[in-house]
């Protein structure tokens, strides 16, 4: 078993106790015909619950540290300390109020806007995603390393569609179009820090994304990294955790997928 140090051990003990009353919920997610509840109040509560479970926990351990949560927003910690907690309570939540099983909490630690630490959690597999900078990055204590493949034509890719009005749809169809004719596929689930975690693991050799939060990436951001892949933003830029794009993938490919994705957009500029 791999060695978990006391800040890990901290994270993972406050993702795990959140994802007990997601799972719960999510069994009635299922049955909303039944409930007297609507989903979108009924999710709301979810997502809040969770995450005031994750700042108590947070808060308990480490009183010092400031924190970042997708509901509430920013809770300032003490001037002594340069650390901030990153959380998402329920990244995935269309999913979830679908009763589809792909969600996530997520927990990243910062130091001066420096991700050192990482948890992504899916309580339905139970696949919980850890890492810490310099030590590596694991699933389930099992150390994992980003895909080893080379060849574009022989990857797959992940990425976050625009819905409801968000983004540039006829810029992304240009990306989406390039790489699908020079890939092995394409996949969407809606869920950023998994998809960050599946590169992680090698399950994807990439993923690109606009219009993402800190708390969507910022634990995945990590993971990659310490998994032997890298992460810039999508023209290749140095990533950052307020930056809204990102593109992640194993040291082969990443190159080449910046390449794709400029072609694509300059074939939609021409256009």
């Amino acid at each position: 078993m791999a060695s978990r140090s006391a800040v890990i051990n901290v994270m993972i003990r406050a993702a795990d106790k959140a994802s007990r009353g997601l799972k719960r919920d999510f069994g009635e997610v299922e049955n909303l015909q039944v409930s007297r509840k609507g989903p979108a109040d009924f999710v709301s509560a979810a997502d809040l619950r969770a995450e005031e479970i994750l700042r108590q926990e947070l808060h308990r351990a480490r009183p010092d540290y400031a924190l970042l949560m997708e509901e509430s927003g920013a809770h300032p910690g003490q001037p002594t300390s340069d650390r901030r907690w990153i959380v998402d309570p329920l990244d995935g939540t269309t999913n979830f109020l679908h009763g589809l099983p792909h969600f996530a909490v997520s927990i990243a630690l910062t130091e001066r806007e420096q991700v050192i630490a990482a948890v992504v959690y899916d309580p339905i597999k139970e696949d919980l995603f850890y890492a810490e900078k310099g030590v590596g990055a694991y699933l389930n204590d099992r150390r994992i390393r980003v895909s080893g493949r080379s060849r574009l034509d022989g990857s797959l890719l992940a990425t976050g569609i625009p819905f409801k009005g968000r983004g540039d749809e006829n810029h992304f169809l240009e990306e989406l179009d390039h790489a699908m004719r020079h890939t092995a596929g394409v996949r969407r689930w809606g869920t950023a820090s998994l998809d960050l975690a599946y590169v992680a693991a090698g399950r994807y050799e990439g993923f690109w994304e606009r219009d993402l939060s800190p708390w969507d990436v910022a634990a995945g951001i990590l993971l990659v990294r310490e998994a032997g892949g890298y992460v810039t933003g999508i023209d290749g830029s140095p990533v950052r955790l307020e930056g809204r794009s990102i593109l992640a993938a194993n040291d082969r490919v990443h190159a080449r997928l910046v390449e794709l994705l400029s072609v694509a957009r300059a074939s939609g500029a021409a256009a």
